[in-house]
């Protein structure tokens, strides 16, 4: 069995100095086995190869697997442009924890050659989008989390939660999170919210350090509507940010819709990849169980 990928892209962030080098034995061993390869535009900046990489959207547009070498954070600004296009995304962790990039740099040749021959796992990620309704600003798009939070100074906001239309209450707090499945193991779980696994098609809320001991977290399912309010009792416009992005203004009175974004990320994982392996591992669990189902 063999895949269909035979037009790869290489997506490389150079936080570490042991990346180059990865990057250029998976580039020449693609070569070598007569794939055609492309580099992202940065990627081939850093490479010092002039005029020879494609902007993130094209190259979603004309490769078959795009192929990232970074931490967490590299493969989510990817998977936004690769959502779109329906390209598949796999991740070699170059980066800390690694709950998307999860193919170690030293079994990278392995393990693509695994992938390429057809030996992969494959699963959707839904992704969320924010829509400002009284702005001209674009909508923007998260696979983690979109938080809400205070502007310059830290402080407390008001603001206001509805689920499908339906008021859940007047909040005070230092923001909210509002995360995918994906999005549980990063900034919401610091913030005391639930590890969702990425097989359910659920949203999670996490309130921010709120004024309200009672306030706790709400999981609502993925195709309902959030509309959030900041209400004309705050003295300040609020911020928004979609994955860790730059900070857009949310001026008082505004309202932020979050929904399901309709197209997904389809990530790529190596054939023996478990979800709860994972946990496990990034987790520090304990790793021995006491008892055999099998």
């Amino acid at each position: 069995m063999s895949s269909n990928f035979k037009r790869i892209g290489l997506v490389g962030r150079y936080r570490q100095n042991s990346m180059g080098p990865t990057l250029i034995l998976l580039e020449n061993w693609l070569i070598k086995n007569q794939y055609a390869v492309e580099l992202e535009l940065q990627t081939a900046e850093t490479l010092k190869r002039l005029n020879q990489g494609l902007e993130l959207n094209q190259l979603c547009q004309e490769t078959d697997l795009i192929i990232v070498l970074g931490g967490d954070g590299s493969l989510l600004g990817v998977a936004r442009a690769a959502a779109d296009y329906a390209v598949p995304v796999l991740g070699i962790n170059h980066g800390r924890l690694g709950f998307l990039t999860d193919i170690h740099p030293k079994a990278c040749i392995e393990e693509v050659e695994k992938v390429l021959a057809g030996d992969y796992l494959e699963e959707n990620r839904f992704l969320l989008e924010a829509i400002f309704q009284h702005q001209t600003t674009h909508p923007q798009t998260a696979l983690n989390d979109i938080v809400l939070m205070p502007g310059p100074l830290p402080h407390m906001i008001e603001f206001e939660i509805y689920i499908d239309d339906e008021f859940v209450c007047s909040q005070r707090a230092d923001g909210l999170i509002t995360a995918t499945p994906t999005g549980s193991t990063a900034y919401a779980l610091s913030g005391g919210g639930p590890i969702v696994s990425p097989y359910l098609s659920a949203i999670v809320l996490v309130p921010m350090f709120p004024h309200t001991l009672s306030s706790r977290p709400i999981v609502i399912d993925s195709h309902q509507k959030i509309n959030i309010i900041l209400t004309d009792k705050n003295e300040d416009n609020a911020r928004v940010s979609c994955d860790g992005r730059e900070r857009i203004v949310l001026p008082i009175g505004e309202t932020l819709t979050l929904q399901r974004k309709k197209e997904e990320l389809r990530l790529i994982h190596p054939e023996n990849y478990r979800y709860f392996d994972t946990l496990r591992n990034k987790l520090g669990w304990a790793h021995k169980p006491t008892h055999n189902l099998e």
